[in-house]
């Protein structure tokens, strides 16, 4: 015999299924993308390069000298400001932020000053606004981001980022298989 469902369960799959749609609709922490610390120096230069390249697509005049995110001039700064401009041009795609494994997401605002780093793909710029770094860009290949530096084995920082539709979806099968089998 089958079990007759009452309102009130529909009711809470209604309410579960609300929820996942809210969540979706932009309630996510915004990330930004930036230098892992301890990254090696020479491969953090060579992803500079690649990401202020036409094949990179970041805008990096905001970090051209006399703009408003050269200072501090540390090739630290002006990297993070460039992968975060490609991250966020990508929609912080999952594995857009990693440029040889010199970069890590986090949910801290890295913006100072009058710099201020986008937090969506609308406020990322134009692709390819400069291409001048230290060294002249690689062109259209992607450049050989191994390291030969000796702290190429830096410590690794994990950084967790809210997934909330992918909550809210888990949340709605259990409520969902809770009701169906209870």
């Amino acid at each position: 015999m089958r079990r007759r469902r009452s309102p009130l369960a529909a009711l809470w799959l209604a309410a579960a299924w609300a929820l996942q749609l809210l969540a979706g609709a932009g309630a996510a922490n915004p990330t930004w993308c930036i230098v892992r610390t301890g990254a090696p120096v020479r491969t953090v230069q060579a992803a500079l390069d690649y990401a202020c390249s036409p094949a990179g697509g970041a805008d990096c005049a905001p970090i051209q000298p006399s703009a408003l995110c050269y200072l501090p001039n540390t090739l630290a700064a002006h990297a993070s400001y460039a992968f975060n401009s490609v991250y966020q041009r990508s929609h912080a795609a999952p594995g857009a932020c990693d440029f040889a494994g010199t970069a890590t997401v986090t949910l801290t605002d890295p913006s100072y000053g009058s710099c201020t780093f986008p937090a969506s793909p609308g406020a990322a710029g134009s692709p390819g606004s400069a291409t001048s770094t230290s060294r002249p860009p690689p062109g259209n290949r992607k450049p050989d981001l191994g390291s030969d530096d000796d702290d190429s084995d830096a410590d690794e920082a994990h950084v967790a980022t809210a997934n909330a539709p992918l909550m809210s979806l888990a949340l709605s099968c259990f409520v969902y298989l809770h009701l169906r089998w209870w």
